[in-house]
């Protein structure tokens, strides 16, 4: 494998499976990724927060990533609300109603603060938490991991607000219909709001970095670092911005039709692609051929 590109090897066998009408696709579940981002200091340049999955776990372990997770139904509950209205991230986010819209954003909002520690909450809808470390803190954070607090209960305990203007809505990708753990995901950015830290609070994660997008998309192009497409798409697409500020402003603009890979057979051989991301094609000669991913 020329560069860091993340493929099980059972995708193949996966892809004939379904093609042959001897495996059924699963639903994606909703989830929301951030894309945190701060200046980079010394330069007009950014940084952007990535974890990297331990790897262990199921799904991409070993594979750089950013902070994120799937909805939780309790994300619906009504909560204090500042910046776009759900029912206008609905909208932006093409989802059939207000509620939907409001799961959404509120599931990128709690697994930043679950997985990272930062927290795009404030006291009012202008304002935003300055520390969020401290034994209470933690133990709200691990209340809410262990799905024993909801967030619209951590917001109204601590009497925050949630800050939607604070993010960004810049993609959206849905898992390959031929992988086991599908997520229909929307991707964020968000620039770390002053005088808050990241930190590695995801127990999936065993190493968290912050890190130019240039940088680690050259160590993917290396093969240092394993990625999904979506991340390394992402990663790609901040090139042209300076500044948190500048990704943010930019953000309204991005498209977000979602991506979802299509595969094909021609003849014995597999071939798998995502549609305008022509980079990560794959040609994978049938069984006996000696082709993998």
């Amino acid at each position: 494998m020329p560069n860091g590109q993340w493929y099980p090897p059972e995708w193949p066998d996966r892809i004939r499976a379904l093609a042959a009408g001897e495996l059924t696709a699963v639903a994606p579940r909703r989830a929301a990724t951030v894309l945190l981002l701060r200046d980079a200091g010394g330069a007009a340049a950014i940084e952007v927060h990535m974890l990297r999955r331990r790897a262990s776990m199921a799904f991409a372990g070993g594979a750089y990533a950013y902070p994120g997770g799937s909805v939780d139904p309790r994300d619906e509950h009504p909560v204090r609300w500042a910046g776009p209205s759900p029912a206008e991230w609905a909208a932006r986010l093409g989802v059939a109603t207000a509620a939907e819209a409001q799961a959404v954003v509120c599931a990128a909002v709690r697994e930043t603060y679950e997985e990272a520690g930062v927290l795009l909450a404030g006291p009012t809808p202008d304002t935003v938490v300055g520390d969020t470390t401290g034994d209470d803190w933690e133990e709200a954070r691990a209340a809410l991991v262990a799905r024993e607090l909801s967030f619209a209960e951590f917001l109204d305990a601590r009497d925050l607000v949630l800050r939607s203007d604070l993010l960004g809505a810049w993609a959206r990708w849905i898992t390959p219909e031929f992988e086991p753990r599908r997520y229909d995901t929307w991707f964020f950015v968000a620039a770390l709001p002053t005088g808050q830290r990241t930190r590695n609070a995801s127990t999936e994660a065993d190493r968290t970095v912050w890190i130019r997008p240039a940088d680690a998309a050259a160590g993917y192009d290396r093969g240092d670092l394993l990625m999904m497409p979506p991340t390394i798409a992402t990663l790609r697409s901040l090139a042209p911005y300076d500044s948190p500020l500048a990704a943010l402003d930019a953000a309204r603009g991005q498209d977000l039709t979602p991506v979802l890979a299509r595969a094909r057979l021609e003849g014995d051989e597999v071939v798998l692609s995502w549609p305008g991301h022509d980079e990560f094609t794959r040609h994978v000669p049938g069984p006996g051929a000696g082709g993998d991913l």
